[in-house]
């Protein structure tokens, strides 16, 4: 009964995802965070620790957790794993010199037991920015092409000028309709 009425209240209500915005620091995540929630860019400075908001998008209301991404905080990421329907990639795509520790990264929290179901959406952000490598140079660079076992998304974005950022919370939010949990 508990399942059936969860159902209905999916199709004709709101629901609830967590969501991690996870990459390596100066990625863009809290710009994308505050550009979802507020509709506009919000002056930031690096995140010690984590933010949290609540944007609502198609009748679901995502938790997002921005969780900083230096070095030194990347750790303490496990402890926000559980419960997460979605993870929220961040890439900086001018960042060449940091792809292979922001793929390394990014397929350590693949093999997170705690994350196997969840989706994943790269957001290959500051496409705005000259020297950025493309979507298709950002897949190959975090290897998406590797993943077989969970749905995943990559989209070009700005988080400066907004572009982007809602055609990946739109495929989002489409997957997450479909799923229980």
């Amino acid at each position: 009964m508990g399942f059936v009425l969860s159902k209905l209240l999916s199709l004709f209500g709101e629901r609830e995802a967590r969501i991690l915005v996870l990459g390596l620091d100066n990625a863009g995540k809290t710009t994308i965070l505050y550009r979802l929630q507020v509709g506009e860019v919000v002056s930031t400075i690096p995140t010690i620790g984590f933010n949290v908001e609540t944007v609502t998008y198609k009748n679901i209301k995502f938790q997002v957790w921005d969780l900083g991404g230096q070095t030194s905080i990347r750790p303490y990421w496990r402890c926000y794993f559980p419960n997460t329907q979605a993870v929220i990639y961040v890439v900086d795509s001018t960042d060449h010199e940091r792809l292979a520790t922001t793929k390394q990264e990014f397929h350590s929290i693949l093999e997170e037991d705690e994350l196997k179901d969840a989706v994943l959406l790269v957001y290959a952000n500051k496409q705005d920015l000259p020297g950025a490598l493309s979507e298709t140079e950002v897949a190959e660079g975090l290897g998406l092409h590797t993943i077989k076992t969970r749905q995943y998304a990559i989209f070009k974005t700005s988080a400066i000028k907004g572009e982007g950022l809602f055609e990946g919370l739109e495929w989002l939010s489409g997957v997450l309709k479909t799923k229980t949990w």
